[in-house]
């Protein structure tokens, strides 16, 4: 039985991870919960799968949560950053589900890494923003991570059991999200109401922003890099309204090979944990005489510069993804409480790139600054265009 913790359990990730769990009890079951503030749903997370520990962001909610848990209940409540770690290396864990949102997620991340656990890695931010230093953890403690991304599982199951040299490039589908014929007059109009109507998927707000925006595909650009270790030149984008396609990997000799499915992050959820075997689906399946005829589109850059914004500043590298991700962070949160305009998301996170100083080959105490910096700069430019 394969035991597990969960870094972001009350997310929509986190969520469908649990679910998965409860189907196949046989299979896995859960040491570890890290949330947080939703201690509601903690609770009863807890009280269904009972893990040895669990973790809040801060001390207040950590009491908060010891009142609503029996006096009877012996799993250890822990709170804030130290509370995270405990969660992800607690010894009993074999395989840590990596699903914090944004780069929060970093430092648990690395800490499980450095524990020898295995990753299921539904938290782009952390290859986006130190890609060099997860990836030379894991090589260092001969630990796999396994992509929970829809796209990147996609690209992982076709380039089972090919060459690295037989790859010519990655294709990763992108649904296009609402917005995807708007003109800019129209996107100029556009609410947090409207962005968080995602045509195909469930998610969590953050990510569904990003999906809206087309940012969501410019970091999955960058973290393909680092999973797969192509350079991004090799790295397309197609826009795939209907989701059935979950990404493509085209070979030397014209072959391409793709995975389908319907829209569920319960399947690539449940590949990762039970990989290199599969675990029974209980849901829908994909009927293919009632699916709808499966279109393809260029994304347009006019309608969508983060895509570009991202697949620049992942050319460049260094500290460049770590701005751009903060960046982004910081103006969704700042869309989503109405400061600014849908269209105006690129322009914050362009000007925060712009007035970087760039470096290199950053440490983790440089990214972390790097990160700080990016979220400072950023509030203060949607200080400035929103006046």
């Amino acid at each position: 039985m394969k035991k597990l913790s969960i870094l972001g359990s009350t997310g929509s990730i986190g969520v469908n991870s649990l679910d998965v769990v409860s189907q196949n009890k046989m299979q896995c079951c859960v040491v570890g919960l890290a949330a947080g503030r939703n201690i509601d749903l903690l609770k009863i997370q807890i009280e269904q799968f009972r893990p040895l520990v669990a973790a809040v962001m801060d001390e207040t909610h950590a009491v908060r949560l010891k009142k609503l848990l029996s006096p009877d209940c012996r799993t250890e409540i822990l709170w804030g950053p130290e509370g995270y770690r405990e969660v992800a290396r607690v010894p009993e864990a074999e395989m840590v589900i990596s699903a914090m949102v944004g780069s929060a997620g970093l430092v648990p991340t690395l800490e499980a890494l450095d524990a020898g656990k295995h990753i299921a890695l539904a938290n782009k931010e952390t290859l986006v923003t130190a890609g060099h230093l997860i990836i030379e953890k894991a090589r260092e403690k001969n630990v796999r991570i396994l992509p929970v991304d829809s796209e990147h599982s996609a690209v992982f199951q076709c380039l089972s059991g090919q060459r690295e040299q037989d790859v010519r490039r990655i294709i990763l589908t992108a649904s296009g999200g609402p917005f995807r014929t708007f003109s800019r007059a129209q996107l100029d109009q556009v609410t947090p109401a409207d962005a968080l109507k995602h045509p195909n998927w469930e998610m969590g707000r953050k990510i569904t922003i990003d999906s809206a925006s087309m940012m969501n595909k410019g970091l999955e650009i960058i973290e393909a890099k680092w999973l797969f270790g192509l350079d991004i030149d090799r790295i397309d984008v197609l826009v795939h309204p209907q989701s059935v396609i979950h990404s493509m990997v085209e070979f030397v000799d014209g072959s391409v090979m793709a995975q389908l499915g319907i829209p569920d992050m319960r399947i690539p959820i449940a590949y990762a944990l039970s990989f290199p075997s599969r675990m029974p689906n209980q849901g829908v399946f994909l009927d293919f005489l009632r699916a709808t005829p499966l279109e393809f589109f260029e994304p347009d850059p006019g309608r969508f510069p983060c895509l570009k914004l991202a697949i620049d500043a992942g050319r460049a590298g260094g500290t460049l993804p770590v701005v751009l991700n903060g960046a982004n962070e910081t103006a969704v949160e700042a869309f989503l409480q109405e400061k600014i305009k849908f269209t105006q998301l690129p322009v914050v996170i362009s000007e925060a790139l712009s007035r970087h100083r760039w470096l290199s080959s950053p440490g983790l105490e440089e990214i972390l600054e790097a990160d700080r910096w990016s979220r400072q700069e950023a509030d203060n430019i949607i200080k400035e265009i929103s006046h």
